[in-house]
């Protein structure tokens, strides 16, 4: 072995990661134990929905969605940004991706996962889900393909494969390292997903000609998928829903939404795990501009939608639109307004985007805002649609508050869960261009290297 072999530094990166995955502290202890709390709790809360059905929920007879629905929307919203931005960035070659596009992926797995809970928490009997996917049956009964609900079964199940498929194509070269680098339980798991890569001149041909293929489906599916949930209210004749606006709409609330959601994770990860080398201040900075964009388009697009609805539209939808910013519901109105619209505007100061409490709170607000912004839509125009006789108030229960805060302790437990299995960032990106992220030989040499001197010291 050579001189230079021998004195091959490890990488920072290669050690900041793993120490990541080492034994978490009382504080990660915490946050898990908090987070599967309120998980138990929604769990129980669901339990007696499904033991003394759906009159435990404040649904009615005009307003039949409400707060599941709602957090249905909201989580397929923060799950079509991360796999979307972080193509986009992938294919800019924009430094930002390296430090934000493994947490941006892995939050979109996670919420889509989330997401799918509460159309089948919705429809009561539970156990009948499996009669949405179109199986080989003798009575041959198949769901209605003219449903929106049903498209959302075909888009949902695609952009989650394609979404697990590109952060795990994007974590092999990681997972190697990791097989080489850890001991324990972890090891065997590590070798196996790695299938074997080695980093190999041909393997890394192969994985930089067909990553690219994946990202680049990622992007219009995103769009797409998105764009199909939105058709759940579009295709209907209901005032405030039936626009052609609302694809664009979606899309662009889901970007907006994501990049919050985005923002709060990792701050998270660099307050949590000292990764203030690869998490900067200058990365806040782009994704603050970033959010501040997407707030000015939805701003945007709350006026169209106002405008065209109190001047252009049918009286039902005029009425409807003033009765949102005047009615029973005007509180939520200009708490969407001023969390979507007016909090963001902070991020024009570069001393807010470059202050972390700062942006933690306009994220939070904007995360606040859309949840609320999708609860509005939703319920208003169920509430008070085109017959008078029919208006209502829906007000949601405990128990469905539950059920929707468990599925925020669900997305927070598995995000815990995985940034202690797999890599937060990923070291590939982070060291490409680099001899030890070519040539894992080095590596090997250098890992052996550091274990004789610690023997020695």
């Amino acid at each position: 072995m050579s001189e230079t072999k021998q004195n091959q530094p490890v990488p920072p990166i290669e050690r900041d990661i793993i120490a990541t995955l080492a034994a978490p502290g009382w504080r990660y202890w915490l946050a898990l134990l908090a987070s599967v709390a309120v998980v138990a709790w929604g769990g129980w809360s669901w339990s007696l929905m499904l033991r003394n059905g759906m009159g435990l929920t404040g649904l009615n007879a005009p307003v039949m969605w409400g707060a599941l629905i709602t957090t249905f929307v909201f989580f397929i919203g923060i799950s079509h940004s991360g796999t979307l931005v972080s193509a986009i960035l992938f294919f800019t070659r924009s430094p930002l991706r390296a430090s934000i596009g493994r947490s941006a992926e892995a939050m979109t797995v996670i919420a889509i996962m989330t997401a799918g809970l509460y159309p089948v928490i919705h429809m009561g009997r539970s156990w009948l889900a499996f009669w949405l996917m179109p199986y080989p049956n003798q009575r041959e009964l198949w769901p209605n393909f003219h449903s929106p609900l049903v498209w959302d079964v075909f888009a949902v199940s695609s952009y989650v494969t394609i979404s697990a498929l590109f952060v795990y194509m994007g974590m092999l070269p990681d997972l190697t390292l990791l097989a080489r680098r850890i001991k324990g339980w972890r090891r065997p798991l590590y070798k196996v997903l790695s299938l074997g890569f080695a980093g190999t001149d041909s393997e890394w041909n192969i994985f930089e000609k067909a990553y690219p293929i994946f990202a680049g489906i990622a992007i219009p599916l995103a769009v797409s998928v998105h764009s199909v949930v939105s058709w759940d209210f579009a295709m209907t004749l209901m005032p405030g829903w039936h626009s052609t606006i609302f694809a664009p709409y979606f899309v662009a609330g889901a970007i907006f939404s994501g990049l919050a959601m985005a923002v709060i994770l990792l701050a998270f990860l660099r307050k949590g795990y000292k990764l203030d080398t690869y998490i900067r201040l200058e990365h806040f900075d782009l994704m603050a501009k970033l959010l501040l964009a997407m707030s000015l388009i939805m701003s945007v697009v709350y006026v169209t939608e106002f405008f065209l609805a109190v001047f252009r539209g049918a009286p039902a939808e005029r009425d409807l639109f003033i009765w949102r910013a005047t009615g029973r519901y005007a509180l939520v109105y200009w708490l969407v307004i001023v969390c979507n619209c007016v909090i963001p505007l902070l991020t024009f100061s570069a001393k807010v985007r470059r202050h972390l409490g700062w942006m933690i709170f306009v994220a939070t607000a904007v995360t606040i805002g859309m949840w609320f912004e999708r609860f509005m839509f939703i319920v208003t125009t169920l509430a008070h649609n085109y017959d008078p006789f029919a208006w209502g108030f829906y007000m949601p229960t405990l128990t469905e508050a539950a059920v929707c805060f468990g599925g925020l302790g669900w997305f927070a437990m598995l995000f815990l869960l995985f940034i202690k299995i797999f890599p937060c960032v990923s070291v590939a990106e982070t060291l490409q261009g680099e001899p030890a992220a070519a040539h894992p030989e080095l590596e090997e040499d250098a890992a052996a290297t550091s274990a004789t001197e610690v023997q020695h010291a």
